[in-house]
C-alpha cells in the first residue's frame, strides 16, 4: 500500500538518487517572433533520451520533501519550498522511479505539496521545466497548471543548452 509522508532528513540521500530520466517521442518547440512565442508539440524520432546531471546551481531556500512509500520501496518524491514575500508555492523537484510511473503517483504527490502550500498560505504554485519534458508538461497540465512565462536564456552554459525553461502555475485559492 502507497503511503505519503514527510521525508526524514536522512532519506534525502534517497530521494537524490531516484532516477528523474525521462524517454520521450515529442518535445515543445518554442520559436520566438516580434510579436512573441510560439509553443507546439513536435515528434522527434528516435526518441529522446533526458539523463539529468546533478543539481548546479541548488539554491538555499528552505525546502521541504514529501515522499511516496510502497512497504520498503521510495516511489517518489516532490521538493517545495514556500515564498512569503509573493505567498507562492515554489515546486522545486518531482520524481517518480521509472516503473512507477503513470500510476497516479506524481499526482499524489503533487496533491500533498499543493495542500501544504494552501496551509502556509500560499495563493499560487509555480514550477519550471524543460521544453523538451513533453510528458511532465502534459501531466501538469492534467494538474492544472498552465504555461505562464518561458525563458530562452536559462539553460545557457549548462548541459541543456539549447532548450527553453517553461513556467507553469495554478491557482491555489
Amino acid at each position: 500500500m502507497l503511503n505519503y509522508r514527510s521525508a526524514h532528513a536522512d532519506e534525502l540521500t534517497k530521494v537524490d538518487a531516484l532516477d528523474n530520466s525521462f524517454t520521450t517521442d515529442s518535445v515543445i518547440v518554442v520559436t520566438a517572433s516580434d510579436d512573441g512565442f510560439r509553443l507546439r508539440t513536435v515528434r522527434v524520432s528516435p526518441p529522446l533520451r533526458k539523463v539529468y546531471p546533478d543539481d548546479e546551481d541548488e539554491d538555499d531556500r528552505p525546502r521541504e520533501t514529501v515522499v511516496a512509500q510502497d512497504g520498503a520501496e521510495l516511489c517518489g518524491a516532490i521538493t517545495f519550498a514556500y515564498e512569503e514575500w509573493n505567498r507562492r508555492l515554489f515546486i522545486a523537484d518531482v520524481r517518480v522511479s521509472p516503473g512507477r510511473r503513470g500510476q497516479g503517483i506524481g499526482g499524489g504527490l503533487m496533491d500533498r505539496a499543493l495542500a501544504r502550500g494552501r496551509e502556509l498560505g500560499a495563493r499560487t504554485a509555480w514550477l519550471e521545466v524543460t521544453s523538451v519534458n513533453a510528458p511532465a508538461i502534459q501531466a501538469y497540465r492534467r494538474m492544472g497548471f498552465t504555461v505562464c512565462g518561458l525563458d530562452t536564456t536559462l539553460y545557457r552554459g549548462t548541459a541543456s543548452e539549447g532548450e527553453t525553461a517553461l513556467f507553469m502555475s495554478r491557482a491555489l485559492t
